[in-house]
């Protein structure tokens, strides 16, 4: 039983991975600051770890309102959230 459920949590965390892959699709130039992410997600109780680009996203490893360490993806253009894995 124990390698379905490991299986399991594996694919589910490649699965976030590629579906920010396919829902990220805007061209660099039309990209907002990464700083302007960082901000929007300080306000809203995010403890900010790192920005960076992943797959055509911004990937943001953060602690978030609730406390708990997550890997978020969003849109570059409009920050539209697009999945999270939690890291705890």
């Amino acid at each position: 039983m124990r390698p379905i459920t490991i299986s399991f949590f594996v694919f589910a965390g490649l699965g976030g991975t590629a579906f920010a892959s396919e829902k990220c699709s805007v061209p660099m130039a039309d990209w907002q600051p990464r700083e302007a992410l960082e901000t929007k997600l300080e306000a809203a109780g995010w403890d900010v770890l790192s920005i960076k680009a992943e797959d055509g996203c911004y990937e943001a490893d953060a602690i978030n309102a609730e406390g708990h360490k997550v890997e978020a993806f969003f849109d570059p253009q409009t920050f539209q959230f697009i999945v999270m894995q939690s890291s705890d």
